[in-house]
């Protein structure tokens, strides 16, 4: 049977990646969305969007941009990149590229420049990275970089009390455009969840994976979802992010 598979941020962590995609046995028939986050943590960020690359000539993905890939995209483009960048996981991204050609960084950089800023399938279920703020939907975003950054969206349905009706006046307008949304950015952990968590109809499927956490894969229609070991124990020598998870 042909799935979809939701996976949340990855951040360089290759060794997860691989995992997860054998956990839940992928197929070329599985279609595969990625919420974006692809690089920036861990050591293997090149080794990620090479097998994302890799993986899009076999069967049909969808690669959302992150906030992470767009200050990526920005540094294969002009060789450099901010400070809050290189502090934030940036370092090892570009420590990972360090062996490869020109040609490579062309590539990848192409694919960056491909990305999407969000995907609605044609079960009016939304794939994000971050989230809106426009009451409209993302189509009416004033400012773009919601979609990678905003986590009002986020915040808006964990405070939410459990009862509120979808008919009642207070149901919160953005959450009524879309059968469910997925997205990924802000960590479950924050709210105490190792596993994708879901919220009215948001599912979060960042579960950790540059920090403490698991890289996650679900698939959409049954909610069945498959982890990772825990990243740390995947790259004992190293840090990933710990000690900037204030600024993810």
């Amino acid at each position: 049977m042909n799935r979809t598979l939701v996976i949340g941020d990855i951040h360089g962590g290759f060794r997860a990646l691989e995992q997860v995609l054998e956990r839940a046995e992928v197929t070329p028939n599985d279609k595969l969305i990625f919420l974006g986050d692809y690089v920036d943590g861990w050591s293997e960020s090149f080794q990620v969007i090479q097998t994302l690359i890799d993986l899009s000539e076999q069967q049909e993905c969808i690669f959302i941009k992150g906030n992470h890939d767009v200050w990526c995209e920005d540094w294969l483009a002009r060789g450099e990149g901010p400070g809050v960048w290189l502090s934030n996981g940036g370092k090892s991204t570009v420590d990972s590229y360090e062996n490869y050609s020109p040609e490579d960084q062309e590539l990848h950089l192409e694919f960056f420049q491909r990305m999407k800023s969000y995907y609605v399938d044609d079960q009016n279920r939304l794939f994000i990275h971050a989230g809106y703020s426009s009451m409209h939907g993302p189509e009416k975003e004033v400012y773009s970089s919601n979609y990678r950054w905003d986590r009002t969206l986020w915040e808006t349905a964990v405070a939410m009390d459990k009862k509120l009706e979808k008919h009642s006046m207070l149901y919160p307008k953005r959450l009524l455009l879309y059968k469910e949304i997925f997205i990924g950015h802000t960590p479950t952990l924050y709210i105490g969840s190792k596993i994708p968590t879901n919220k009215a109809n948001i599912w979060n499927m960042d579960t950790g994976a540059a920090f403490t956490g698991a890289l996650s894969i679900m698939d959409i229609d049954t909610n069945e979802f498959w982890q990772s070991d825990s990243l740390p124990s995947l790259y004992p020598h190293e840090k990933g992010r710990n000690g900037d998870m204030l600024n993810k």
